[in-house]
């Protein structure tokens, strides 16, 4: 059954789960072996990575890198039947290149200065993802599976050889670029406790460290920037905006959220459209004609500039007008500001991320030179790439042969723009963060002035899991100002600029900082822009405008179109007498100067309303006195007032009358599933409860008289305290079921209740009835046993007063019935949450008045006459009136 189980979940897994799977599998076969089996310890059975491009550099400690140096790449067509081939890479990224060279550059820089890791020289070790899963994937597994040389590869100390993965030469993984890429790599990794530092992937779903334990990144997650983007729409006053994405996990996610928040703003996506990724000519005609035919003139995009490309690329033949907002996957990508784009996305305004000026960065990637030695593979592609030329490597002569001495400064492109980076200045970052966990793990001592006079203890092994804990506590402040760390989910301190494309004198698209967005601070703090700054699309003077339907005139109102979203709309007269009679959305309201809609103001019951004050005030104060009078009655339970009044039913009517007034706090506070459920229930079983102990009590006292009357039978030996029990449990017994069965089958809910709104702006609070009737028969219920208690109770009146309590329970009985009649009409007449205090009410005066009517005489008699609080006392009038 457990294998049949197994099979059966394993084949309704989707395909992605499957291919973790495997690969998950794949590494633990790779790597339990030499602990389990001591005869392989001789070396590891590691991947065949010979067919992989690779650029390294050997080190004490060696990280891996992988960067999405090409944006394109076919289906691989996979037999099965025998290894799998490369996959085919095209179109080389000079900025992703650039990003592995800031990758070099920091290395470097951290090996010629002795500030960090003394005496121990980081290597790397740098692979192309291509930007694809399964490529991503093999990479991985080359850097964490490869034997190599390292600080943690050294023998331990008891002459035991680490595992693989202990012993990896590459105990940190920097990558990727991409969010769904990353998800994969980072699932694989997770388990192993292999750290791996994004510098670019942004979904929100990465920050799940239960799914992703060892992933942290140096760029903010998606989260803030959908926020920050909502904001950014919200504040020029958009609020009919089309959106555009691919089929990723980025788009997906963003795309989401920023819908659901844009809806909560009052704003509407006008249209989605999603770029597949290897979109025909009839897609992408057809995209562009709904931009053409979309009343929406502004557009936001969450894709990659590698994916826009073809999109753009149609869409400029026939649109334009269009305002675009790009997220900060494409806002810095110099690909799409050539001359060709211009027209078209001159004035697009995003989120960057913020960037900086690395000092000798630029310097540093301007002195890299061809070479045919290994490891020069990626140099070579960019060189071919920029230049034109021809390395030999294709065997191809249809282009110039590059001689290696070709000048890259006289070049302009996204590799040579270092003047300010953004995505290289989080590379930058993540290798310093990791370079500072290693410091911290490996007990250096920096004190020194020279690199010699600094140390480190390179003589003890580490595991990727340590140098995780210690990468997690990383605090440092960089020599930009910045301080870096991590928060409990792996992500940074959320910075962004807002960056617009403005066109230059000499015709080439730069990009402006007109704004920023700092998630840490206040809402109302978070976003800042200079809007006299920005250059719109087509080179407006002023903020384009984009909605469904033109804002309403005064003395009109919007009129909905049926079938079409909220911000689509019709503008009808107002009847006379009327200026401004727009109706704001469903729990909103309009502000003081009625220009804009504002949440209504929830209103509820609080207890920190005066009248809760005041409520929970009189609660406690009843469940004091039904405490203290508990305590008398226990004290004195021997004396003949407590032993003739059946100890035992007070008792029980005692503890009944405190749970009524603790029920009453149920109903204050904040309504939620649980409150608006339990309420009701813990009142009408708490009084029915109540109502049981005086019913029987009545009984018993007719019971008595009658038994000691001339000529009748024993009947209280009849109507013992057995009876007494079963008689409280049947009554009781229907209340509970009809509460279990009303819960169970359609309890109270939650329920915002706008109808009030008009009068006082606010949004009711309140717990709503699925089945009303549920709570009719509640109160029926209890209605029954009061009138029933209250019949026998006036029945018994003209007992002598020293023997019974009928006279008190049918004053008392009579106190409850008028609380309850006249509760029904102010109930239904009261608004908001006074219904409530009504309610409340209600219960603590029809308790205050039972406790108040049966116990204060007794108490009396117990505490200042203690005199008549004896046997003689108590039967000395009946026999007067029998004599």
């Amino acid at each position: 059954t457990s294998f049949l189980s197994l099979f059966l979940f394993i084949i309704s897994l989707d395909p992605f789960s499957l291919f973790l799977i495997y690969f998950s599998l794949f590494l633990l076969f790779i790597t339990l072996p030499p602990f389990f089996f001591p005869c392989l310890d001789a070396g590891c059975v590691s991947l065949d990575d010979s067919q992989l491009s690779v650029m390294q550099s050997e080190g004490d400690v060696v990280i891996g890198g992988l960067f999405p140096l090409h944006y394109l790449a076919t289906d691989p067509q996979n037999t099965y039947k025998t290894q799998p081939s490369n996959t085919q890479c095209h179109g080389f990224d000079l900025r992703a290149f650039r990003w592995m060279m800031t990758m070099v550059f920091a290395v470097e820089e951290i090996n010629r200065h002795s500030a960090l890791l003394p005496g121990v020289r980081l290597g790397y070790r740098i692979l192309d993802s291509c930007d694809l899963v399964h490529t991503s994937l093999r990479g991985v597994l080359s850097l964490v599976t490869r034997k190599g040389s390292g600080v943690n590869t050294e023998r331990a100390t008891d002459g035991r050889t680490p595992g693989c993965l202990a012993g990896a030469p590459v105990p940190a993984v920097i990558g990727l670029a991409s969010s769904t890429p990353t998800e994969a790599v980072a699932q694989t990794l997770g388990p192993f406790a292999i750290p791996l530092v994004s510098y670019f992937a942004t979904c929100t779903c990465l920050s799940n460290k239960l799914s992703y334990p060892s992933f942290l990144r140096t760029v903010p997650s998606d989260y803030f920037q959908v926020r920050g983007l909502v904001q950014l729409v919200s504040h020029f006053g958009w609020r009919w905006v089309g959106v555009v994405g691919t089929p990723d996990d980025y788009s997906h996610y963003n795309i989401h959220a920023f819908t659901q928040q844009l809806q909560e703003q009052g704003g509407c996506v006008a249209f989605h459209l999603t770029i597949p990724d290897s979109p025909s000519q009839a897609v992408l005609r057809a995209m562009a004609d709904t931009l053409l035919s979309a009343r929406a003139r502004v557009v936001v995009a969450f894709s990659t500039e590698g994916q826009l490309l073809e999109f753009f690329c149609e869409v400029i033949l026939n649109v334009t007008g269009i305002q675009w907002v790009a997220s900060e996957a494409w806002i810095s990508a110099s690909l799409l500001t050539t001359p060709q784009f211009q027209p078209l996305l001159e004035g697009t305004l995003g989120f960057a991320l913020r960037g900086a000026i690395i000092s000798g960065l630029r310097e540093f990637m301007l002195k890299i030179r061809p070479s045919h030695t290994p490891g020069s593979e990626f140099i070579n592609m960019f060189w071919e790439e920029v230049f034109g030329c021809n390395g030999g490597s294709n065997g191809i002569r249809l282009t110039p042969v590059c001689s290696g001495l070709e000048d890259l400064g006289n070049i302009m492109s996204s590799y040579t723009n270092a003047s300010r980076v953004r995505i290289s200045y989080n590379v930058y970052k993540a290798v310093y963060a990791i370079a500072n966990a290693l410091h911290q793990l490996l007990q250096c001592d920096s004190s020194g002035q020279s690199q010699t006079q600094g140390k480190c203890n390179t003589s003890s092994t580490y595991t990727p899991r340590q140098l995780l804990r210690y990468l997690k506590m990383v605090n440092f402040t960089n020599h930009f100002g910045e301080k870096v760390q991590f928060d409990a989910n792996g992500d940074p301190v959320p910075l962004y600029e807002i960056i617009n494309w403005q066109k230059d004198n000499m015709g080439k698209i730069w990009l402006r900082t007109v704004g920023s967005f700092d998630g840490s601070k206040p809402i109302v703090r978070r976003l800042q822009m200079e809007d006299s700054t920005i250059v719109w699309t087509g080179r407006q003077s002023e903020v384009p405008l984009s909605l469904c339907s033109p804002p309403c005139p005064p003395g009109s109102r919007q009129a909905h179109r049926p079938g079409e979203p909220p911000c689509c709309y019709d503008c009808l007269p107002c009847p006379d007498g009327e200026i401004i009679c727009v109706n704001c959305p469903e729990y909103y309201w309009s502000d003081s100067d009625r220009v804009k809609c504002v949440a209504g103001i929830e209103d509820f019951l609080s207890f920190y309303d005066t009248m809760g004050v005041v409520l929970v005030l009189l609660s406690l104060v009843g469940v004091v006195t039904t405490t203290g009078i508990t305590a008398i009655f226990h004290r004195f339970r021997a004396t003949p007032i407590v032993k003739a009044n059946n100890s035992e039913l007070s008792f029980l009517l005692l503890l009944s009358l405190k749970l009524c007034f603790l029920c009453s706090l149920l109903f204050i506070g904040r309504p939620s599933e649980w409150a608006c459920g339990f309420r009701q229930a813990a009142f009408g079983v708490s009084f029915v409860l109540c109502l049981s102990c005086l019913l029987v009590k009545t009984i018993v006292v007719l019971v008595a008289f009658k038994d000691i009357s001339p000529g009748s039978s024993n009947l209280t030996k009849l109507f013992g305290p057995p009876q007494q029990r079963l008689l409280i449990l049947c009554t009781t017994a229907p209340q509970v079921c009809l509460c279990a069965g009303w819960l169970s089958m359609a309890p109270p809910f939650p329920f915002r209740n706008s109808s009030i709104q008009g009068l006082t702006g606010m949004v009711l609070l309140e717990c709503k009835e699925r089945w009303p009737p549920g709570f009719y028969l509640v109160l029926g219920y209890i209605g029954l046993l009061a009138s029933l208690c209250l019949l026998l109770a006036f029945l018994g009146r003209k007992l002598p007063d020293t023997f019974n309590e009928a006279k008190l329970i049918t004053f008392s009985m009579l106190i409850f019935c008028a609380v309850w009649i006249s509760f029904i009409p102010a109930y239904v007449s009261s608004p908001g949450k006074f219904t409530v205090a009504v309610e409340i009410f209600a219960i603590l005066a029809s308790s205050f008045g039972l406790l108040v009517c049966i116990f204060a005489p007794k108490c009396y008699i117990i505490l200042l006459r203690p005199d008549r609080n004896n046997k003689q006392c108590l039967v000395g009038r009946h026999k007067i009136i029998h004599k």
